[in-house]
């Protein structure tokens, strides 16, 4: 039992310096938009997995939220962030952390608007056995 929990500590820890500081994969992604686990713990009833995201140019995660927050590094590209007033609320470029909250009120949109792939490294504080977004109906915006 110590030495689980000093392997999910340690994981844990080792994940949260990774990344200090979302975009996540969600229906209808635009084509060519992947995700791969790098890292999974459980700890209690809490999951933490850590995903590489590639956006290709001219695609988008999707309209989502998360039933966990997010923390996230641009590691390639730029990252345009929409919320569900259809406002712009971040961009983030290569090297920016990016933090994203839990929960319905916090429907989002990942775009790739330049011309490289964006490639984002996210660990996802979930919890246990949640889906890694939950889709959402677009709010209304003349972009998906």
């Amino acid at each position: 039992m110590r030495t689980s929990l000093r392997t999910a500590t340690a994981a844990t820890l080792t994940l949260g310096t990774v990344l200090i500081g979302g975009a996540a994969h969600a229906t209808p992604a635009g084509p060519g938009v992947t995700a791969k686990v790098i890292a999974q713990t459980t700890v209690g009833s809490t999951d933490y997995i850590l995903r590489e995201i590639t956006i290709p140019p001219g695609q988008s995660t999707g309209w989502h939220y998360h039933d966990g927050p997010l923390y996230g590094v641009v590691k390639a590209g730029t990252l345009s962030h929409f919320d569900s007033s259809c406002a712009e609320d971040g961009l983030y470029r290569k090297g920016s952390a990016i933090q994203e909250p839990a929960g319905p009120s916090n429907v989002h949109i990942g775009r790739n608007l330049g011309r490289t792939d964006v490639v984002l490294d996210v660990l996802y504080v979930l919890p246990h056995g949640a889906p890694f977004s939950e889709d959402a109906p677009n709010p209304g915006c003349d972009f998906q």
